[in-house]
């Protein structure tokens, strides 16, 4: 779920000079792209310019990385004391999230393979996650390399470079290169001839959005960061289509190819749900649709005493599903009780290694609004946008709102149940942590049913059962309130998030073979 921002300039620097007045103008703008997208990388970030018309004996490539939340902020302060080194005409930055794999300041990109021919220089970075590396892995050892590291960046750099010393365009290096690889992917990359390309994956799991005109071309994972930094309309900003490759060739001309065929269009529902920001004007509608689809079976579950509710949401990701909640709810009832519950306080510090000091910690990472509802006579709904491990309701969330003593807790999802493990980005990468499968390990245990493999698991439960049980292993010891979960439908989401129909973390449908291999 990284963060990926490149702009290529289209005019001289004494263009951007003498209208803007400075020459600095598209590390500016890579700037202001990456910190609008600091939601998709708080463990490193790293940056690239490579300049054009360099002298033979003078670098043409500069990079710089760095570790932690404050990452974009150091990397800029030395780019921008760093003289006329970041003054150039192609700029990529990368903001790491990392969901498998290994940390640490090795793995942040750009990454960047040097040769001394300048357009066999590739500078590299990318959001994604590739499902058979060991197999791409085995055929760059088979061809006769030897990558001095194991992990599908450095896999994937080996691959594009040496067919980048063998093939003439860039479009042939891609579609040798990227027909090998299964999983979710935008690959972004340039040349030292100032050749530069962002390609997408043929089902469309990961997001890319791009921009043009006659000054600059440039290209962001979330399409709000496009219209922030250069002030664009809606329909100014384009998606890259699955399969599909930006090039911009080394006089700035852009050129869209089919490098492979489209595969069965499932996008990310998740990116919708959570991990892109909200102000997308499409995102935003979509988490209030998700809002309104819960009220049915929340009012069930408050056995339609709305009159003696309280809701509210649990901070901050899920306000939006919460404002399209309430919205529905005005609908019907004719007062509708909201209050801003709960808030988060502090942040767990990591230096804090014991598991019991840390659960104690843990338990006070969020307050309450005391005398917010009435004990014992008014129920709380609280809404989250997904409930993935159960560890933060069990050890903080559940705990905390039990001291406002509400008659009935009702703890509702905007996602439906996570069940299923996701190999292509998002941080859900084992099953046996999510605790709708601790549930159902439970259940299936107490009826004796038998053992199956993990695609069937959820076989013979329904729903009701899952949750029921979920409730009881997310109770804290001494809680007695009342519990009920409930969570959105799949026929819910797709009504809410039509568009982007990648749904495999809820339902296991994966949109690659590799998804269904990982999960044995």
């Amino acid at each position: 779920m990284c963060g990926i921002a490149m702009v290529r300039l289209r005019k001289p620097t004494e263009h951007y000079i003498e209208k803007y007045g400075t020459g600095r103008y598209g590390l500016n703008k890579l700037y202001l792209m990456m910190e609008k997208q600091h939601n998709r990388g708080q463990e490193g970030a790293g940056i690239a310019c490579i300049k054009q018309n360099v002298e033979p004996g003078n670098d043409y490539v500069f990079r710089e990385k760095a570790e932690g939340k404050d990452a974009v902020t150091k990397i800029f302060d030395v780019a921008n004391r760093s003289g006329e080194d970041y003054i150039g005409q192609i700029y990529m930055g990368h903001l790491r999230y990392s969901t498998t794999g290994k940390s640490g300041l090795a793995y942040v990109h750009p990454f960047l393979r040097r040769s001394s021919w300048k357009d066999k220089t590739l500078c590299l970075c990318g959001n994604f996650n590739m499902t058979n590396v060991d197999e791409v892995f085995r055929h760059v050892v088979d061809m006769g390399m030897s990558p001095r590291i194991y992990s599908d960046t450095y896999t994937l750099l080996e691959l594009l470079s040496y067919h980048l010393d063998n093939e003439t365009g860039i479009n042939k290096v891609l579609s040798k290169t990227m027909s090998r690889f299964d999983g979710g992917y935008v690959i972004c990359g340039a040349t030292g001839g100032v050749e530069m390309f962002v390609m997408r994956d043929p089902n469309g799991i990961r997001p890319a959005f791009y921009y043009i005109d006659d000054e600059v071309v440039a290209v962001a994972s979330e399409r709000p960061v496009l219209q922030t930094t250069f002030n664009l309309d809606l329909e100014d900003v384009r998606e890259l289509l699955p399969g599909q490759a930006l090039i911009v060739d080394a006089d700035g001309e852009m050129h869209l190819q089919q490098i492979l065929q489209p595969a069965e269009y499932l996008p990310c529902s998740f990116e919708r749900i959570y991990f892109s920001r909200g102000n997308d004007a499409d995102i935003y509608r979509e988490r209030k649709a998700l809002g309104r689809n819960l009220v049915p079976d929340i009012v069930r579950a408050l056995d339609g005493d709305v009159a003696n509710t309280v809701f509210s949401y649990i901070p901050n990701t899920a306000e939006t599903a919460y404002l399209g909640m309430i919205e529905a709810l005005h609908e019907q009832y004719p007062v509708v009780r909201s209050e801003k519950v709960v808030s988060k306080d502090i942040k767990l510090r990591t230096f804090i290694t014991e598991d019991s000091s840390r659960n104690d910690l843990a338990a006070h990472v969020y307050d309450i609004a005391y005398n917010s509802l009435r004990p014992y006579v008014d129920n709380l709904v609280v809404i989250d946008d997904s409930i993935v491990r159960g560890t933060t309701l069990r050890e903080s969330i559940i705990r905390i709102l039990d001291r406002l003593h509400p008659k009935k807790l009702v703890i509702v999802s905007s996602a439906p149940q996570i069940r299923y493990p996701d190999f292509y980005g998002i941080d859900m990468p084992r099953m046996k942590d999510f605790i709708a499968y601790q549930a159902t390990v439970a259940l299936r245990r107490e009826r004796q049913m038998d053992d199956v493999p993990p695609s069937q698991v959820y076989d013979g439960l329904s729903v009701a059962d899952i949750n029921r049980k979920m409730v009881e292993l997310l109770r804290p010891e001494g809680v007695t309130t009342p519990i009920e979960i409930v969570f959105q439908s799949i026929e819910g989401l797709h009504n809410a998030i039509p568009n982007h129909p990648g749904d495999w973390y809820f339902t296991g449908h994966y949109p690659t073979k590799g998804g269904y291999k990982l999960l044995g």
